[in-house]
């Protein structure tokens, strides 16, 4: 095998037989290929959303030069190259063409973004508070091949690679295996273990952690790797270093295929690093100061810190989510960022409609009872604490004394306590109080909300995810969980209909490129709900949507949008000059629900 063919960066994404022929019914051959091919690189430039509330644009953009000439950045260090990108960078050829008539101003204000260096701010109008950092690749990087000595490599996980490819150091948890006599400070090349069909109609990577690599073809694995070396590092310990601690740097990344900035920890509460369109969603939006708004999927706050800003943090931002963990990720945002309208709530977005008995008749969220009894409960704990923290130091038995103490408040109070909340009091008091009653990091769970108490709703739903990039392998979804993706999307918008007011807007946006969680979903939305239409979204910079229908071999059709209605949605294609994510955004005015 030629060297150059091996050691270089041209991966092939695999899809699942029938998803592939579905998309090609959807795109075209030509047109899917293309997507296919973008999808397995990152975008050429890292977008940035700035705390206007905190900061400017023009203040961030100076700040973010500094960072970069005190830092080394453009050393290749974090991968900015200051003066040149390697990279035939669409977004500044002359012969740009606009997907979409309408979008062309939005088009040709983002390329002008591009032509005043590697850092510049949003020409599009309404999107100045948004910044472009530009980056660099692919790059053709020298990995001193020889037939007699192959180069040290390290293998990573594809979970990893796609992050190493946005700029991530290589971490201990992300290696699969690793060339033999390796030490700290030695030079390895940097390949992925991708998924390949195996004999039971699956896919695996069949590498166990800990493999020793030889580098010649009788390895395993070894031709699987041609065309998947993404770069090269410096290892930060020894290959037994690597096996046997659980966290750290493994490979420092100093020479990499794709050089694209680090913004971790960098101007922490002035800045946020987003995707383009995930940011023209929330604009879409268009909250106004005094509004209630709902953001039905919250995590991680992107979006709801973003309609917050739109605000001036005047109103209130509903955001919940059913996992107690991001929940508390977008109240460390929020308050990184200094914002206080922004409400959460653990709740499931199945489940954000209060049922008719369980409402209380306001529009704040049923969970007043709820937060009464935690309360009670945590002061219940507390003075259990005191009391037997008291007895600890006195010298008696904690475990006899937290008995006893008990014993008297159920006499006293007449108040029965199982042994299991002694058990867990016990535990408390010997590990701390633990995430959920750590002050001002408190979750509070919600049983949803009235119908009809919101003025906006944001849905941006949990969906297939097949445009985010990069992506090395998309086998994992089949024709079957796609329509499980867009009857959970359909239930969803189900609950955000009812919680909206008359006169309201949702909007509904995903991060895939399946007509089936987007176009469908438009078309379930518009024939459902008569009151509700299509509203026409500012900024517009993307495609439109797909008009038509796909017929399934099972004899299932899935309709899209139909002719007119495909200029009222956008759709990001990640193969487009705008170099973004896959996505889609759908806006919907309410009309009267008297019907």
């Amino acid at each position: 095998m030629d060297p150059s063919e091996r050691y270089c960066y041209n991966p092939v994404l695999r899809w699942n037989p029938e998803v592939e022929d579905y998309f090609i019914k959807a795109y075209g051959p030509h047109h899917f290929s293309r997507i296919s091919k973008a999808l397995t690189r990152p975008s050429c430039y890292s977008c940035i959303r700035v705390n206007t509330l905190n900061t400017t644009s023009d203040a961030v953009i100076e700040k973010l030069q500094g960072i970069i000439q005190n830092s080394g950045f453009q050393n290749g260090v974090d991968g900015i190259n200051l003066n040149k990108t390697e990279r035939n960078d669409s977004l500044n050829d002359s012969n740009i063409k606009v997907e979409a008539g309408k979008s062309e101003h939005g088009m040709n204000a983002l390329k002008g973004s591009f032509e005043n260096g590697t850092i510049s701010k949003c020409q599009i109008p309404g999107l100045e508070y948004v910044v472009f950092v530009k980056g660099s690749g692919p790059h053709t990087i020298d990995y001193d091949y020889a037939p007699e000595r192959p180069p040290k490599e390290v293998i990573v996980s594809r979970k990893c690679a796609e992050a190493v490819l946005r700029g991530a150091q290589v971490f201990v948890p992300g290696v699969m295996a690793c060339s033999a006599h390796v030490e700290k400070g030695e030079l390895v090349a940097v390949s992925v273990a991708v998924e390949q069909p195996v004999v039971d109609g699956g896919w695996a990577t069949g590498i166990t952690r800990g493999t020793v690599l030889q580098g010649l073809q009788t390895d395993p694995h070894y031709f699987e790797r041609s065309g998947l070396y993404i770069g090269q590092g410096i290892t930060m310990m020894s290959r037994a270093g690597i096996f046997r601690v659980l966290q750290g740097i493994a490979v420092d990344m100093n020479n990499r295929i794709f050089n694209l900035p680090s913004f971790h920890d960098v101007l922490e509460g002035e800045i946020f690093l987003q995707n383009l369109p995930s940011i023209v969603a929330a604009h879409a939006l268009d909250p106004q100061k005094g509004e209630r708004i709902l953001d039905m999927c919250a995590a991680p706050g992107g979006k709801t810190t973003a309609i917050a800003i739109l605000m001036r943090d005047e109103g209130e931002v509903v955001a919940v989510d059913r996992s107690h963990n991001k929940v508390q990720n977008i109240q460390k945002l929020a308050a990184e960022m200094g914002l206080k309208c922004i409400k959460t709530y653990k709740l499931d977005a199945l489940k954000a409609v209060c049922r008719r008995n369980e409402s209380n008749g306001m529009s704040a969220p049923c969970s007043d009872k709820i937060n009464s009894c935690t309360n009670i409960q945590n002061s219940d704990s507390l003075r259990l604490h005191e009391e037997v923290s008291s007895a600890t130091v006195e010298g008696l038995d904690a475990d006899m004394t937290c008995k006893e103490k008990v014993s008297n408040e159920k006499g006293n109070d007449r108040t029965y306590i199982s042994k299991a909340d002694i058990r867990k009091n016990m535990r408390r008091m010997r590990n701390g109080p633990g995430r959920n009653q750590c002050l001002g990091s408190r979750v509070e769970p919600s049983k949803g909300f009235s119908p009809n108490s919101f003025d906006r709703v944001l849905l941006d739903a949990p969906c297939s995810a097949l445009g985010l990039r990069p992506r090395l392998f998309a086998g994992e979804e089949t024709v079957n969980s796609l329509r499980s993706h867009g009857k959970y999307q359909r239930r969803m918008f189900d609950q955000a209909v009812q919680l909206v007011r008359p006169s309201g807007v949702i909007v509904y946006s995903t991060c895939t490129i399946n007509p089936g969680e987007n176009e469908a979903l438009v078309r379930y939305a518009l024939d459902t709900y008569k009151y509700l239409s299509l509203a026409t979204q500012n900024p517009r910079i993307g495609g439109p949507g797909l008009v038509g229908c796909c017929e399934f071999p099972d004899g299932y059709v899935e309709e899209w949008l139909r002719p007119g209605e495909e200029e009222l949605v956008q759709r990001f294609d990640p193969s487009s000059p705008l170099d973004t994510i896959g996505f889609f955004i759908a806006k919907f005015s309410v009309g009267s629900k008297e019907v």
